[in-house]
């Protein structure tokens, strides 16, 4: 088991909402209750290798037969909060993003590579499946969202950069196995930020892939408990910065300056901070091209 924890799989950052046990009906909050109590709960590593591993088998499983019964747990002022992995409905989502990425031709892997690790008759059934399972239950929604080789932009707008925890291996009070780089906030305080940004930029800038990712996000976030806590986690894109370069990560300040500037008028300024922003992430996703 040791030897497995200290392989990282690489390369994904994550957007997660953790509620607290009362925002969930009954019998499913008794099963959380129990949860949280137990001595060690799985990790995100744990989760990834689980899926990497269905990937192997001949047809490989896209999206497991059953939905995850684990969760992240934490605690917030004292209540216990938990965000459930959803691994099952957050498989068939980023398949189907998978699958019109590559129509559209945006994929980063070829159509043969793809096809090779999914092949389409799998892709179809999974569709099929997410399809049927969705007209029982319209309302689903994930507590995690996912972002490969990058964390986007709107992501940070929710955080504050007082809120930044940075971890070494083997040092602070959860004695973390690996790099960690997360951000931390209250549901509240990341509404307030967003719908603030929202403004400024929908009055300075033309509509375009910001805004609407920013709307999206928000209405997303509406659907959870405003006791929550909302946590941006680096994840497996720790290993692929330089230590010192993690330690000093400022995009949250970066994302907060290029906005206060924007309301401020000052659209050089802005444009600094987002030139920062901008060739600090982009370093990171040429990475997945490298050889």
């Amino acid at each position: 088991m040791a030897q497995q924890a200290s392989v990282i799989v690489p390369y994904a950052a994550y957007l997660r909402v953790y509620e607290p046990l009362a925002a969930f009906p009954e019998p499913e909050r008794a099963h959380w209750v129990r949860y949280a109590k137990r001595d060690r709960v799985p990790t995100a590593q744990d989760e990834l290798r689980r899926s990497l591993a269905d990937l192997l088998p001949v047809p490989p499983v896209a999206v497991p037969e059953r939905e995850s019964a684990d969760a992240f747990v934490a605690e917030v002022d004292g209540v216990v909060c938990v965000c459930p992995w959803r691994t099952r409905l957050r498989g068939w989502q980023a398949l189907a993003a998978l699958s019109q990425a590559a129509g559209e031709q945006e994929v980063a892997m070829p159509q043969t590579v793809l096809d090779a690790a999914v092949p389409p008759v799998v892709r179809r059934q999974a569709a099929a499946d997410y399809e049927r399972w969705l007209t029982r239950n319209p309302d689903a929604r994930p507590w995690i969202r996912t972002a490969l080789w990058h964390v986007p932009v709107r992501w940070f707008v929710l955080f504050s950069s007082e809120e930044k925890e940075f971890a070494k291996p083997g040092t602070g009070e959860e004695s973390v196995q690996q790099f960690v780089l997360r951000y931390r906030t209250p549901m509240v305080q990341a509404r307030r930020r967003l719908a603030r940004g929202l403004k400024v930029i929908r009055e300075e800038l033309e509509e375009g892939p910001l805004v609407d990712g920013l709307v999206d996000v928000g209405r997303w976030l509406e659907e959870f408990h405003p006791r929550s806590l909302v946590e941006l986690d680096y994840g497996g894109l720790a290993h692929a910065i330089p230590e010192e370069q993690l330690a000093d990560d400022d995009s949250a300040a970066d994302v907060a300056e290029g906005i206060a500037a924007l309301r401020a008028g000052d659209g050089e300024r802005a444009g600094v901070a987002y030139e920062r922003l901008t060739d600090r992430w982009r370093a990171v996703r040429e990475l997945q091209f490298a050889n």
